[in-house]
Formats: structure tokens, C-alpha cells, sequence
């Protein structure tokens, strides 16, 4: 059967909840017959869980020894850190996961340079994958975050509340870090077919619904809050959904269709510099590239202020040692 390459993809924390689901969902959705599962507590289960779903023609390994999980990787993606549990803030994992990162990326530096790219999805993911591009030494374009999810929980809020099908709602985007401080844009959507502001406060509907300044700000609370919610559904983190749209963005760094929705990328214009977080892009087999962002006034003051949340994250990594001062970057990864 046909897969998108053959080229090898290893899974990073492949013996959690969203390492499995990120298997099984990379192997349904064809992207290739050579994956790696790799995790530091044994991944062998879901190994065998996989082959025991009978798909053809995949070799699925798994291993507990970097080197072998990393040697000949063409894509990783990493959920590899500490999962966020209740009462949590994504921030809380800082510490911890941003030691996970250097890791990884020494890893990656160590036994596969020619990686073509590279997903992070564990929390702070922006920090995170800001850590793990550093010491890999790769180029910013070969790196990207997860940020869709805040983008797609969005989505859902608005068709919720219209009562229409989750695809007439277009163009949802949350900009700025992965958080509770991220940036909520409404001046890009569209709910069937109607500009999200020409709704807004302004009495008129879609599908006889109309949706307040109040409501509006209430969604928006929820969307940042949205990890928190799952977690007091569920009673733990999300996992399929974080898994799903990874594999998208990875599938499409393979040359499969391009990612829709906005990813977390290294920026370093005037403006915003030495960071990752949520912009618009494209990621395509060519890797991912930043868009302009463009939005009212107030949500670009709220993207500043989500840009200055994450600097002050930043700021702390280094001060604990795991990120070196900025003007040091340049000699340990020079494409930064």
C-alpha cells in the first residue's frame, strides 16, 4: 500500500497516551511504513498493540535507547515530558520539561542532523520547542510547535454556539503562546460566511443566534482555558487531539496536504524575536514559514502582551541554567 515516504518517523514518549495515539494515527493516515517508537519507560506494549491491529506492510519498532531511536529519524515528534495534571498551568511543567527539551535536542544534534523536521507538543510547548530548536542545531523552518489546538477548540466554541456543522466556521486562529495568555483573533473568522465582528455585539445572527460582547469574552476565557476543561472531563490531559492534529503537521512537513491551521514557529522579526509562539503560517515538505499577522488593535495589543508572557518564560529557562544568554545562542546553534 502506498505511504506518503518510507523514510523513518520516530515518536518521542511513544508509551503515553498521546505517543500511542500518535502512532496508530500516523500508520492510519499512511504517512509511513517505518516508525520508531521511543520512550525511557518501555514502548514495547504499544508496539505490539499496533502490530496487533493487523495493519500490512508497517515496521514498527520500539526501543528505550536514544540511539537507536534516533539514528536515521527523517521526523520526530516529541511528546516526551511530563504530563499536565489537574490544577495545572501549562507553565507549572517549566522546569522540568525545558531539561527534557535540551535533551532531546542534543539528540537530535548527536544522532540525527539530517532530520527534515521536527514537531514539539509537550508543555510549555513553546518553550519547549524553543529549548529543543537551540541545541539541535537546525534551522528555524525545520522546527515547528503545536498551537492549532487552541485554534480548533475555538472552532468548536463558535459552532456550539451558532448550532451549525464545525466547518463553516473558517479561519479561527489564536496567536502568541500556547496558554492562558494567548491571543484570541476574531477578525479573520468567518461563521457561514458572515464576518465574526459583523456579529459581535451587534444583534445580528446565523441561524437565528446572535452572540454578545459578553458571551464573546466568555468564549474567549474558555478557548485559553480549554486544557483545564478536558482535564476535568476526562480526568486527565488531552491526548487525542493533541495526537491528531501533530500528525497532521508532521504529515505535512512529509509532503502530504499543508497544515491549515497556525503552528508555533521561531520568529525573529523587529517586533518579535527570539521566541517561538503561534503565527500565522504555511508547512508544507519545504518546512514551516511565518505570515504576516494582522488583526484590530486590540488583538494585536493582546498579542504583544502574549509575546511579553513568553519572553518572561524565556527569561526564566535561563535563568535556571537550561537556555544560555541570548547573545550565546548564535554560538551553539548558528542558524539562529
Amino acid at each position: 500500500m502506498d505511504f506518503i515516504t518510507n523514510e523513518k518517523l520516530t515518536i518521542v514518549g511513544a508509551a503515553g497516551m498521546i505517543g500511542s495515539n500518535m502512532a496508530q494515527t500516523a500508520i492510519m493516515m499512511r504517512l509511513t511504513n517505518n516508525i520508531c517508537l521511543y520512550d525511557v519507560f518501555s514502548p514495547e506494549g504499544v508496539a505490539e498493540e499496533m502490530r496487533q491491529c493487523g495493519f500490512d506492510h508497517v515496521n514498527i519498532t520500539a526501543t528505550t535507547d536514544p540511539e537507536v531511536a534516533f539514528k536515521d529519524a527523517k521526523y520526530v515528534i516529541s511528546s516526551g515530558g511530563a504530563p499536565r495534571k489537574e490544577g495545572m498551568t501549562r507553565e507549572d511543567l517549566l522546569a522540568g520539561n525545558a531539561a527534557v527539551a535540551k535533551e532531546l535536542g542534543e539528540n537530535i544534534k548527536k544522532y540525527c542532523p539530517d532530520v527534515k523536521h521536527v514537531v514539539i507538543i509537550f508543555n510549555p510547548a513553546d518553550i519547549t520547542g524553543l529549548v529543543t530548536l537551540l541545541y539541535s542545531g537546525l534551522k528555524p523552518n525545520q522546527l515547528s510547535t503545536l498551537a492549532a489546538l487552541d485554534s480548533t477548540r475555538l472552532q468548536s466554541a463558535l459552532a456550539k454556539h451558532f448550532g451549525i456543522e464545525q466547518y463553516k466556521v473558517r479561519n479561527c486562529c489564536t496567536f502568541g503562546g500556547h496558554g492562558e495568555q494567548m491571543a484570541v483573533f476574531a477578525s479573520p473568522v468567518t461563521i457561514d460566511g458572515t464576518p465574526l465582528l459583523d456579529i459581535i455585539g451587534t444583534g445580528k445572527t446565523v441561524n437565528g443566534i446572535a452572540l454578545s460582547c459578553e458571551e464573546w469574552d466568555a468564549m474567549k476565557k474558555a478557548v485559553t482555558q480549554g486544557g483545564a476543561a478536558i482535564i476535568k472531563l476526562r480526568g486527565r490531559s488531552s491526548f487525542q487531539s493533541p495526537s491528531y492534529l501533530s500528525v497532521e503537521m508532521i504529515g505535512a512537513a512529509m509532503g502530504g496536504e499543508e497544515f491549515k491551521w497556525p503552528v508555533g514557529c521561531y520568529v525573529a522579526s523587529e517586533k518579535y524575536h527570539h521566541i517561538m509562539m503561534a503565527m500565522p503560517s504555511r508547512l508544507t515538505n519545504d518546512g514551516v514559514y511565518t505570515k504576516i499577522v494582522t488583526g484590530t488593535d486590540q488583538e494585536m495589543a493582546d498579542l504583544d502582551k502574549s509575546y511579553g508572557h513568553l519572553c518572561a518564560l524565556r527569561d526564566q529557562v535561563i535563568a535556571m541554567g537550561v537556555l544560555p544568554a541570548i547573545d550565546q545562542w548564535k554560538s551553539i546553534n548558528p542558524n539562529l
